[in-house]
């Protein structure tokens, strides 16, 4: 068995590292009335690799912008990440090249 990363046996503040992934769909709905229409609806897991604590986010689709919101609920409740993992989805590749993207016209700024 090979080691585990440093980053999983060091001692660190909860959530500066995270690994990310969705689980789902799942059915929601959209009020407690009858006849309520019905959405579908994903978790976006983060889970400390110090901890292994877990924080669940509520997601409308699987899309980069739902991933974003979802982010930013994640880091305005638990603080900045040092480091994300993510298994390289679409979305989450996405959302890399777009803070990529920003900070670079920050950094021109």
């Amino acid at each position: 068995m090979g080691d585990l990363p440093a980053m999983r046996v060091s001692e660190s503040k909860p959530f500066s590292c995270v690994g990310v992934d969705y689980g789902g769909p799942f059915s929601v709905s959209v009020a407690r009335i009858r006849g309520a229409s019905v959405i579908k609806a994903y978790l976006c897991l983060f889970i400390c690799f110090a901890t292994k604590a877990v924080h669940l986010e509520v997601a409308s689709s699987l899309s980069t912008d739902a991933f974003i919101a979802a982010l930013r609920r994640f880091v305005s409740r638990r603080g900045r990440c040092t480091h994300i993992f993510s298994d390289c989805g679409t979305n989450f590749s996405e959302a890399n090249r777009e803070f990529v993207k920003t900070m670079r016209t920050a950094a021109e700024s």
